[in-house]
């Protein structure tokens, strides 16, 4: 089977953050001397990536280093990076984002299902995530009452409350992620699905340190249907 078509992390978390998806500050580069002066503007620590539309699998690569706190370990990470690159990857650049600190992660994303359309889907992420497989579905559009209650189902509600010293999830700012989703499936008809994981809860907001979007043809669905 050939390749699923996708936007890089860069065009997907830009494309998300113009729905109001909340993502950390970063910016692209092509070299190592590029992503160092770009980290002193994103500001120090940051997180360097490979970047490419046809890498979607970055922590199994080892494409990632976290962390970094000078322009000199950018710039050496930035082209240890670059070097690992095959030609599979097409072009590539190096993501340099800010470090997201949190205790929490959550896992959201929207899919268009062949049988019941377009849904979001909101679950606990991290290390527990298999664990616990706490996953939580509603069909699309959804209204922000919808994404309220989407929050609710989740039954690990108390890893939505204070934890280690961080306050609660803020709701709001999660409901309003949630409906986002929805809104850029309504209105790009070309995306198949998107995946934020992780979400990182960093002083109770649910911040988008990594995405996907997959294209791909719009299959029959509920949004914007009657009844």
């Amino acid at each position: 089977m050939p390749p699923v078509p996708t936007l890089s992390e860069a065009e997907s978390k830009s494309l998300l953050a113009r729905y109001g998806v909340p993502v950390a500050r970063e910016e692209l580069a092509s070299s190592a001397e590029g992503a160092a002066a770009a980290a002193i503007r994103v500001t120090f620590p940051v997180v360097v990536k490979l970047c490419g539309r046809a890498i979607a699998h970055k922590s199994e690569r080892g494409l990632i280093r976290l962390g970094l706190a000078d322009p000199g370990a950018v710039a050496t990470a930035a082209a240890e990076l670059l070097a690992a690159a095959t030609p599979a990857d097409g072009e590539v650049g190096v993501l340099v984002s800010a470090m997201v600190r949190g205790h929490r992660e959550l896992i959201a994303g929207v899919t268009r299902d062949p049988q019941f359309g377009p849904c979001v889907m909101l679950g606990i992420g991290g290390v527990l995530a298999e664990a616990v497989a706490d996953v939580a579905f509603r069909l699309l559009p959804i209204t922000r009452i919808d994404a309220e209650e989407l929050i609710a189902d989740l039954r690990n509600q108390a890893l939505l409350g204070p934890v280690r010293g961080e306050p609660a999830v803020d709701r709001n700012r999660l409901a309003d992620v949630l409906v986002a989703l929805g809104e850029v499936m309504t209105a790009e008809p070309d995306i198949h699905s998107i995946d934020l994981n992780p979400l990182i809860v960093a002083d109770g907001v649910p911040i988008a340190v990594d995405a996907l979007v997959e294209l791909g043809a719009q299959t029959p669905g509920r949004v914007g249907q009657d009844g």
